[in-house]
């Protein structure tokens, strides 16, 4: 892609997507509910009207119902809808922060209110970077429920020698750790649950010959809803009041990777990570606890 696509011109057309919002309904069924259970490995009770929805399972409603004649070539929406059209190739969910203010419950009748809220732009080493950064707001009929921020990243393909940013160690002490096998049918299953036919995380031939990536990459929101699990596995008592998580690294289906945990010394929080087979860390996470 030529600079020139990021000149203060093509800027200022990206931003007058700010402030853009859109407003949806859904119902929170119960099959959504069941099925990510067991795609979790989980050992729930059958959803029933009044059943709490677990933290970051609202992320199974309010799923794109874009016509196949308006995907683009990557699975995605073509750009320029609700999103700003960003002209750079991959898009990819960077991160999150999320506040609970009450509980959702299967069979609610459920609105969320999101809004593009910015649009930045930065030269990174590899190239140019595009951030959107979107608000959502879920209420019931008692009001606000949920608060969220959702980070989307667009960045160009990658070229032969691009420079690769040093990975990090992941912390060692973790009082909390479970192994996930993201196996394609697990990466397929958390897809069709949330509609996603973005193609990095279901064809192969698409990520490794178009994206440059050595294997199909686990979803960012999957990664996060697995630590939030691990600490509910943890702490099933606690109710979560707040979550934050920033992708470190991608996580491919080549290998185990593990989700770990370490509560703070206040017993009101946990830190969270997730950590590739080599040791490095490619999710961090905070979680407070009401």
């Amino acid at each position: 892609m030529p600079d020139s696509a990021f000149t203060p011109e093509r800027l200022a057309e990206l931003r007058a997507w700010e402030g853009r919002s859109e407003t949806l309904h859904d119902d929170v069924t119960a099959a959504p509910v069941r099925n990510l259970s067991a795609t979790l490995d989980r050992d729930d009770p059958l959803p029933q009207a009044g059943t709490e929805l677990p933290p970051l399972w609202h992320w199974l409603y309010f799923l794109p119902g874009h016509r196949q004649s308006e995907i683009g070539a990557d699975g995605h929406a073509r750009r320029g809808g609700f999103l700003p059209p960003v002209p750079l190739p991959r898009r990819m969910w960077a991160g999150g922060r999320l506040t609970w203010h009450a509980p959702l419950r299967v069979g609610e009748r459920i609105e969320r209110t999101s809004t593009i809220a910015s649009v930045t732009h930065k030269a990174g080493r590899s190239g140019d970077l595009v951030f959107v950064l979107v608000r959502h707001e879920v209420r019931n009929a008692q009001g606000l429920a949920l608060s969220e921020e959702h980070d989307i990243v667009y960045r160009p393909l990658a070229q032969p020698g691009d420079p690769v940013p040093p990975p990090q160690p992941a912390p060692a002490d973790a009082p909390w750790s479970r192994e996930i096998v993201p196996d394609p049918v697990l990466l397929f299953r958390y897809s069709a649950l949330t509609f996603n036919g973005h193609r990095i995380h279901y064809d192969r031939s698409y990520v490794t010959e178009v994206e440059g990536y050595p294997g199909l990459i686990v979803h960012g929101p999957l990664i996060a809803t697995l630590l939030v699990d691990l600490a509910r596995r943890q702490r099933p008592d606690h109710r979560l009041r707040s979550f934050s998580f920033r992708a470190v690294r991608p996580t491919f289906d080549l290998h185990p990777f593990r989700v770990n945990g370490k509560p703070s010394a206040d017993g009101k929080g946990a830190q969270l990570w997730a950590q590739d087979h080599e040791g490095w860390l490619t999710m961090q996470a905070e979680a407070q606890f009401a």
